[in-house]
């Protein structure tokens, strides 16, 4: 499919996003996004929220970056001038990504997602290696493994750390852009593809912790609630180092989550559940052409 407009039954149009559609796009992620938590959701785990106007800003702010740097990988559906689905993807070297895909509730199971999903997957044409976060939603994880992509399925750790718990990490520092060779060399290692300018995007919406030592290599982006939003490392006692540092910013007793956590990163669990959080599932991880990346946890959409 080229980058051109396509109708799918139902007098809805599939077509290369825009920037004037990032608000309504961030408005239907958000939505349709919440209603899945709201249904997938287990009575032990905390209860879903919609997304805030800060971290709808943050969305906006990346997807305005991948509409840049991969308009071919972005596409709306459109229907009676409203937008009712959306796909966004980007290409990092010979990795393509999924950052977001979504369709209106009510919609769903009429050939929309199909459309937009087969869209995106041609900007990652010539690519060897594809990656991203899916839902619990069973229509969605159908079709990612229809288009070839293994199911790896995700943990998430949840809860006040128990400070008590809290080593002393003495090789952790403040990261800077001054860091972000370093980061896409570990990116390429754990990954097999960097982030590169989408560094500059998680530079500007999160806290960036580095460890630089003969004895291990890492870096962390943390969030607000002390969340260690993306790790890669070269080894697992150096990524462990950099949750541990990330959970020691917490607020006492607010809660915090680890999220995104394959059976491959089982590192991660044994720091979460000595932290004294609880571990659940939910989701996958879905890849072609690659095995789960490790020492690694992924971001939800830069992955």
């Amino acid at each position: 499919m080229a980058a051109s407009a396509q109708e799918v039954p139902g007098g809805v149009i599939v077509r290369p996003a825009r920037e004037a559609d990032l608000e309504a796009m961030s408005r239907l992620t958000a939505r349709s996004y919440h209603e899945l938590d709201v249904r997938t959701r287990q009575r032990d785990w905390p209860d879903p929220e919609m997304r805030s106007p800060g971290r709808s800003n943050h969305w906006i702010r990346r997807t305005h970056h991948t509409l840049h740097t991969d308009p071919e990988g972005c596409w709306v559906a459109e229907a009676e001038g409203e937008i009712v689905g959306c796909a966004v993807s980007r290409v990092r070297e010979l990795m393509w990504i999924l950052a977001s895909f979504a369709v209106a509730p009510g919609l769903q199971g009429q050939g929309i997602g199909e459309q937009l999903l087969a869209a995106a997957l041609h900007h990652g044409r010539g690519c060897l290696r594809g990656m991203l976060a899916a839902s619990a939603d069973p229509g969605a994880v159908r079709r990612y493994r229809l288009a070839g992509f293994s199911l790896h399925p995700q943990m998430f750790l949840t809860g006040v750390v128990n400070r008590d718990a809290l080593p002393l990490v003495e090789r952790v520092r403040e990261g800077s852009a001054g860091d972000i060779d370093l980061m896409n060399s570990l990116d390429r290692r754990t990954r097999g593809a960097a982030h590169l300018s989408d560094h500059d995007v998680l530079l500007e919406q999160f806290r960036l912790i580095v460890i630089d030592q003969p004895g291990g290599q890492g870096y962390a982006y943390v969030d607000e609630t002390g969340a260690p939003a993306l790790v890669a490392a070269s080894t697992r006692r150096t990524a462990a180092d950099l949750v541990w540092e990330a959970l020691a910013s917490t607020r006492p007793g607010s809660t915090v989550s680890v999220s995104h956590v394959t059976a491959a990163n089982e590192w991660a669990v044994d720091v979460g559940m000595a932290a004294r959080l609880s571990l659940h599932q939910s989701g996958y991880l879905c890849l072609r052409g690659m095995k789960p990346p490790t020492p690694y946890l992924h971001h939800g959409s830069l992955l």
